[in-house]
């Protein structure tokens, strides 16, 4: 199974990534940098990563994701992750993801707290 990339805007200025199957190395996991990239040039500042489809992640992955806040955080946003369960959430703590990004159970508990920020 290949990743599935489903954009998402369900608040003006919040945009969710729903990320379903392999986020692995090659060209892929290159959709959810080109997905954060196309927003930013669209005005929209803050992003949810919903990775409760996700299956399975590499380092590729990981640092897809780090790439990704770093490029929110340029432009004075931000990024969320939710959903993130499993294998998928040991492999974000013991790379230490979630000393640099908020993790949430859900898209819509990260969405409150942009809400709240």
């Amino acid at each position: 199974m290949t990743l599935e990339v489903e954009k998402k805007s369900p608040a003006a200025g919040v945009a969710i990534l729903e990320l379903r199957g392999r986020l692995l190395m090659g060209n892929d996991s290159r959709q959810v940098e080109w997905a954060v990239v196309e927003w930013i040039k669209a005005g929209i500042r803050n992003v949810i990563l919903d990775l409760s489809g996700l299956g399975i992640i590499d380092s590729t992955g990981v640092g897809i994701l780090v790439m990704c806040h770093a490029k929110l955080e340029k432009v004075g946003g931000s990024l969320r992750i939710a959903g993130a369960k499993g294998i998928i959430l040991d492999i974000l703590r013991m790379t230490h993801v979630d000393r640099i990004v908020k993790f949430f159970p859900s898209a819509e508990e990260a969405g409150k707290d942009f809400g709240s920020a």
